[in-house]
């Protein structure tokens, strides 16, 4: 027996490193793909003015100026009271008159760091390591300007709600901020109390979102809330040392996240019932391939988790990749066009490049690298919370 359980140690240990050998040549094939994508970026985020949600006040917040606010973008004026109120949903139809200022300070910040970071990893300059301090102190740690660890007020509804479970969804962003950190603290430029006190933020925040009311609504909401939630604690939780919340994020995808939402043909049913079946259909595969890139140890490939009916979350990529390739498919196969922002999809999806590391097909790299990495449809961004797929691929 003990023979045994070594021959198989053994063999664990030669797969991982063969899988390790490979994604680190994909990141190899990434960063020249996105060499001159990133240093441009890089240069650019150099010239950014810090951004903070202290730099705009959110008159229709119940909390502080500390506070981050956003409104639910679905919300609209209710047309049979004059003064509007209670706000009315109509679901996938954005409001473009909803407050969005710390959305996209926070947005332009994380954009800003992960694009220093990838800079550094690829040039060993270390002006971007100092740039990012800034803006990471800025932002989270500063007395006068920083963000408090909640978001106890994101996408209020106005008249009816100071802020809702599903404003969570707001902080997705910083998933890829938790990634770019660790590249930064590489270097002796990183300061390190800004280190110290990004590891407490995220740990606070991480303690707001598994206490409050919002966190855990939102944590066990049944469609793609609940996976965008994990994708964060996960992330903060390698991030923060955290092995618990680590644990519970992937017991949370195999036990619920995973096959209560995924259907047999890799498609998420309650996502395509809403006006944007489309969009929110990318997003899933988007997430659940992040997910599985985050909870992946090297004892457990979460790619290869199978369940009893044959389900894999291979099959969620392999459900959208036709309609990636073409999205006319998508209408010839008798599905709706989104009733908003259906031009600018889609864009360069991290699925696919996760994919294509994990399982080598070059379909995925070959789609991957003819979409448009940059989209400018604003809401096409918030749903991209993943700008720098080599520091994914190199954690």
């Amino acid at each position: 027996m003990t023979a045994r359980f070594v021959l198989i140690f053994l063999f664990v240990v030669f797969i991982s490193s063969i899988r390790a050998q490979t994604v680190s040549n994909i990141a190899a094939i990434v960063a020249q793909i996105d060499h001159d994508r990133i240093l441009r970026l890089a240069n650019e985020a150099l010239e950014l003015k810090p951004p903070a949600v202290t730099d705009e006040i959110a008159t229709n917040s119940a909390g502080g100026p500390h506070d981050f606010f956003s409104q639910a973008d679905y919300a609209w004026p209710n047309p049979t009271n004059k003064n509007g109120l209670p706000f009315v949903g109509r679901d996938g139809e954005s409001n473009p008159n909803v407050f969005t200022y710390h959305r996209l300070a926070m947005r332009n910040m994380k954009d800003a760091v992960a694009a220093l970071a990838a800079a550094y990893v690829i040039t060993g300059d270390d002006k971007y390591v100092r740039k990012a301090n800034e803006l990471l102190r800025v932002f989270f740690l500063d007395d006068k300007t920083k963000m408090n660890p909640n978001l106890q007020y994101a996408q209020a509804v106005l008249g009816s709600a100071t802020g809702e479970p599903y404003g969570i969804i707001d902080t997705l962003h910083l998933a890829e901020l938790a990634v770019a950190i660790p590249f930064l603290e590489k270097s002796p430029a990183f300061d390190k109390s800004v280190d110290a006190g990004l590891k407490k933020w995220f740990g606070d925040y991480t303690d707001w979102i598994l206490s409050s009311t919002n966190g855990i609504k939102e944590m066990n909401n049944p469609n793609n809330h609940s996976i965008a939630c994990f994708v964060q604690l996960a992330s903060f939780a390698k991030f923060t040392g955290n092995q618990k919340v680590f644990e519970l994020s992937q017991q949370k995808f195999k036990e619920t996240l995973f096959p209560n939402q995924m259907t047999n043909n890799g498609s998420f049913p309650r996502e395509l019932k809403r006006t944007k079946p489309y969009g929110y259909s990318i997003f899933q595969a988007d997430n659940l391939a992040t997910l599985c890139v985050l909870l992946s140890t090297t004892n457990e490939d979460f790619w290869n988790i199978k369940l009893a009916d044959g389900r894999t979350p291979k099959d969620s990529v392999d459900f959208i990749y036709p309609y990636l390739a073409d999205k006319n498919k998508w209408l010839a196969d008798g599905r709706p066009k989104d009733v908003m922002h259906w031009d600018d999809w889609p864009a360069r999806e991290p699925c696919l490049i996760f994919a294509y590391a994990e399982f080598g097909d070059e379909k995925y790299l070959a789609l991957w690298k003819k979409l448009n990495s940059d989209p400018s449809d604003l809401e096409i961004r918030r749903n991209m919370a993943i700008t720098q797929p080599l520091l994914w691929l190199k954690q």
